[in-house]
C-alpha cells in the first residue's frame, strides 16, 4: 500500500500531467482546469508562499492523503480513489486551497491554511471535515509516525 502511495506521490511531483478533464481513468493527473465546475476553483489568488509548496500527508478515517502543492496548483488523493484537482494561492490576505474532486465529493472544496512550517500544514476545510494537519514527506517517502494499519 505504500509503495502504491510513493508511487503516486512520485508521479505528482514531477509535474507532468496534461490528462483528460473528464477524470477518465487514469486518475493520476493533478493538473487542475482553471474552468473547474465546483465554482470556487476559478482565480484563486497570486501564488503561494515557498513554505506550501511540495508534498503533504494525513490519515483520515483509516486512508492516506496526499495533499500536493505546485505552483498555483494543487492535487489531492486519498486511498480508495478520490482524486482532486485545483489551486493554492493567496486570496483576501490567506492561503487559500480550493480543489474539485473527481468523485463528486465537496469534503476538501475549499480549504483556508491555518499555519504551515517546515514539516506541518494544518488546513480547515469548509465541508464536514473540519481541520486537518498533514505531515511534509520528503524525497517522495512517507512520513513517519503514521498509522500502519490502513485496512480498516
Amino acid at each position: 500500500m505504500g509503495a502504491v502511495l510513493v508511487g503516486t506521490l512520485t508521479l505528482t511531483a514531477c509535474g507532468g500531467g496534461g490528462g483528460s478533464e473528464d477524470g477518465g481513468s487514469t486518475g493520476a493527473s493533478a493538473t487542475p482546469t482553471s474552468t473547474a465546475g465546483s465554482g470556487g476553483a476559478t482565480g484563486a489568488g497570486t501564488g503561494t508562499s515557498g513554505k506550501l509548496q511540495g508534498s503533504w500527508i494525513t490519515t483520515s478515517g483509516g486512508k492516506v492523503v496526499a495533499l500536493v502543492i505546485t505552483g498555483k496548483q494543487a492535487g489531492l488523493f486519498a486511498t480508495g480513489g478520490s482524486v482532486c484537482s485545483g489551486t493554492a494561492g493567496e486570496e483576501g490576505g490567506m492561503e487559500m486551497i480550493r480543489l474539485t474532486c473527481t468523485d463528486g465529493s465537496k469534503d476538501r472544496g475549499a480549504g483556508m491554511v491555518d499555519s504551515v512550517s517546515g514539516d506541518g500544514l494544518k488546513v480547515t476545510w469548509s465541508g464536514k471535515l473540519g481541520q486537518e494537519t498533514y505531515t511534509k514527506a520528503e524525497g517522495g517517502k512517507l512520513p513517519s509516525g503514521l498509522p500502519t494499519d490502513l485496512n480498516r
